[in-house]
């Protein structure tokens, strides 16, 4: 058989049964459709998060109290034996390669401004908190750097909460209380947005030492090292433990870099999206479990036809070939239209929802693509084998 006859036979068998054939196909779709749409949502939020986490540059360590078996973050639970000090972050500042330390506490209070008053997140941090954490300042300046135990009631205050306080108003100079204590404001900062739910916009910056005594606490709930571009991120890791053990006595906190914050949050993410991918391929199993059917019942219906090929000289390899281009064909036009509808879908729902993350990958694509295939050409397997070990005799006398 020939090529060109063999290509019009398999494609005329499947235009034949058009509804047949649609139905087949649209199983498949659904199922490449679900894939391609549920892996997009995966991979969006997979660059939304690293995203997040890289805002704040690369080259960053953060260190908690308390001795934990997993990574520390920020906002961690204080339960160490020492608290962790201003004095910590001072001498951890001195290790060569770090060219800044920010100690940071975090903690929730009223904000008044003349009749205006807003319940919001209190940052205390230090004054090289803008080089650390890539912030920038739109009006004034920031926390000056102080003597950190005797820092002066100065304020900064996030964009969201300068308008929400000011309005169109000035507000540098102006005095506001926080937690009952007086500030004044020195500074506002630009739009920084928000980071995995914290709006950093709606919050206000003060010395670290009043943040202390505004919340009663005792320890920093972080320390940021940054430290010098192309320096060994273990290498200061180490020698920032070094230094906290023979402050402590012992290694009472954790210490994560930013490489192993992106490498846990990477593998995390990447079993997420295989994950919701598998999900979407349960449809595309039944896909398969359609053409399975569909194809059994093509060889039952076209008995008489293969034993006529048979008599005519077609061998059994061509019979099953044949029976398998139909069902890779089947599985090729369901893939091709799966993939209009994750793609698309993506898109729309990207266009319609900008907040929700999406991004369609093309291996995934191809692996989609492939995948239907390969489900057409398994499912065909069988009904093509029995088509193709079908008597030549007995099938002709079918009707």
């Amino acid at each position: 058989m020939q090529l060109y006859d063999f290509g019009w036979l398999t494609f005329n068998a499947v235009r034949s049964q058009r509804l047949r054939s649609f139905l087949t196909a649209l199983g498949i779709a659904v199922g490449i459709g679900a894939v391609v749409l549920l892996t997009s949502l995966g991979e969006g939020l997979h660059r939304f998060v690293l995203a997040e986490f890289t805002q704040f540059g690369t080259n960053l360590i953060v260190i908690n109290p308390g001795k934990t078996t997993t990574h520390g973050v920020s906002g961690a639970v204080i339960g160490n034996i020492r608290p962790l000090s201003i004095e910590d972050a001072e001498a951890l500042g001195r290790i060569p390669q770090v060219v800044d330390v920010v100690s940071v506490v975090q903690g929730n209070a009223a904000v008044e401004a003349g009749r205006r008053r807003r319940r919001t997140t209190i940052y205390g941090i230090g004054a090289a908190a803008p080089k650390v954490l890539k912030f920038q300042v739109a009006a004034g300046r920031f926390l000056p750097d102080d003597p950190p135990r005797a820092a002066r009631a100065f304020v900064v205050l996030g964009s969201k909460l300068r308008s929400e306080l000011f309005g169109s108003g000035q507000a540098l100079g102006e005095r506001v209380r926080i937690g009952g204590e007086l500030f004044r404001v020195i500074g506002s900062m630009e739009s920084k947005g928000q980071m995995l739910g914290f709006d950093l916009d709606d919050a206000v910056y003060i010395p670290t030492a009043k943040a202390l005594a505004m919340f009663n606490r005792e320890s920093l709930m972080e320390i940021d090292l940054l430290y010098t571009v192309g320096s060994n991120a273990d290498t200061v890791a180490d020698q920032a433990r070094k230094v906290l053990i023979s402050r402590h006595g012992n290694e009472d906190f954790t210490i994560t870099t930013q490489e192993q914050m992106l490498e846990v949050l990477g593998s995390i993410l990447n079993i997420l999206t295989i994950a919701v991918g598998a999900l979407g391929g349960i449809s595309l199993l039944v896909g398969g479990v359609g053409i399975l059917t569909i194809m059994s019942i093509a060889v039952n219906e076209r008995t008489s036809e293969i034993g006529l090929l048979r008599a005519l000289g077609c061998e059994q390899s061509q019979i099953l070939s044949i029976f398998l281009g139909e069902a890779v064909i089947l599985s090729g036009i369901g893939g091709l239209a799966g993939l209009l509808l994750g793609a698309g879908g993506a898109w729309l729902l990207g266009t319609l929802v900008p907040a929700l993350p999406t991004h369609t990958s093309w291996s995934y694509v191809l692996s989609a693509e492939l995948l239907a295939a390969t489900v057409g050409l398994l499912a065909g397997i069988l009904p093509a084998r029995r088509a193709a070990g079908l008597n030549p005799v007995e099938a002709l006398r079918a009707e």
